[in-house]
């Protein structure tokens, strides 16, 4: 099986994402690529934190398993958030009308 790759660089440390400039509960163009990637990064997620319960892993602070299941996650969300919005019914109209938006 050949290895797969994706158009995504992986940040080493991804910032948090402001919730001044995402819109909560907007849908998302998700490419093929970054559909593979979110996929890939929801199993490893799933995978370490299965782990660290089975374990009976300990929250700290400087608990190595916790940071990387933190990373991996704001690598998801930067993403998910890089993809862009789909607009809504209304929006559509209006710019098929070419109204001005709110």
């Amino acid at each position: 099986m050949a290895a797969s790759t994706t158009a995504f660089p992986l940040a080493v440390s991804a910032p948090p994402a402001s919730m001044d400039t995402v819109r909560v509960n907007r849908r998302r163009r998700i490419s093929p690529e970054a559909g593979h990637a979110l996929e890939k990064l929801g199993h490893a997620i799933e995978y370490l934190t299965d782990e660290f319960v089975h374990n009976g892993g300990s929250f700290s602070a400087d608990n190595e398993q916790l940071e990387a299941v933190q990373l991996l996650m704001a690598v998801n969300r930067q993403i998910y958030y890089s993809c862009p919005e789909v607009p809504s019914l209304s929006e559509r109209f209006r710019m098929l009308l070419h109204l001005p938006l709110f």
